[in-house]
């Protein structure tokens, strides 16, 4: 009701208990990085499904019933692609969202499958009618056409605890985020142009699912299938499960 940007960034944003959904999942970097920093991964900790701390399991740690519902979603269900999005900038951001130097606000932190995400987001970036457009104009400052429109999420704002990290760490899911419009709150009569815009890109991206190698791990004797068979990639330290 109060127009497009009037309201503020922050408007929005929280839910009704205060919470940012944004930064409320666990952070499981600074556990991996500290683990690599030590010589531990893979042997002693492990590069993928990483367990949730147990300080965030607690009935009084500050986590949202929507953050809970959502992860209890995604264990229940092998994601392996997704998307979340945004608004307030027309840009394509990748893991990790989360700085590896804790005080520093920007810097590239790119995840060990860092070129599978670039092309996931350069996929919805150059499909996007709003960002591929010749005549676009900056949301804000960033000049994110620099750079194809997509940038590294930490390397643009650190984001503790964002479910694209929590994502990629915890599960098989690769998850980018999309911001997808200058204006947060668009009116009713600009959302077909909205959905114009990211029609297309939203099908190509779901159709990145079928890259890669798929299959099934069976047992040799047997032809059963093999649950949670852990797939290594030489040069990638991240794994996948079955």
């Amino acid at each position: 009701r109060q127009g497009s940007e009037l309201s503020g960034w922050a408007m929005g944003r929280w839910t009704y208990e205060g919470i940012d959904l944004n930064h409320n999942f666990a952070d499981l970097n600074t556990a991996l990085w500290d683990a690599e920093d030590n010589d531990l991964v893979p042997h002693e900790f492990p590069n993928h499904y990483i367990p949730i701390p147990e300080y965030y399991t607690f009935a009084n740690a500050t986590v949202a019933p929507e953050t809970r519902a959502v992860i209890d979603w995604m264990q229940r269900y092998p994601f392996v692609l997704s998307a979340n999005l945004h608004g307030g900038e027309l840009v394509v951001t990748y893991p990790f969202d989360m700085t590896r130097t804790y005080w520093k606000a920007q810097e590239l932190t790119p995840t060990a499958d860092d070129g599978v995400f670039r092309w996931l987001a350069t996929v919805y970036a150059t499909s996007n009618l709003a960002m591929a457009s010749e005549e676009r104009r900056l949301c804000h400052y960033d000049d994110f056409t620099r750079f194809g429109n997509i940038i590294n999420g930490a390397n643009w704002h650190t984001v503790p605890g964002s479910m694209n990290d929590f994502s990629y760490l915890h599960t098989n899911c690769f998850e980018i985020t999309v911001e997808l419009s200058c204006d947060k709150f668009p009116h009713a009569s600009e959302l077909p142009a909205e959905w114009e815009n990211n029609r297309e890109s939203l099908l190509l991206y779901m159709e990145q699912v079928h890259r890669g190698i798929k299959g099934v791990v069976r047992d040799g004797d047997t032809e059963q299938g093999i649950a949670n068979a852990i797939i290594s990639v030489d040069g990638i330290n991240h794994d996948v499960r079955t």
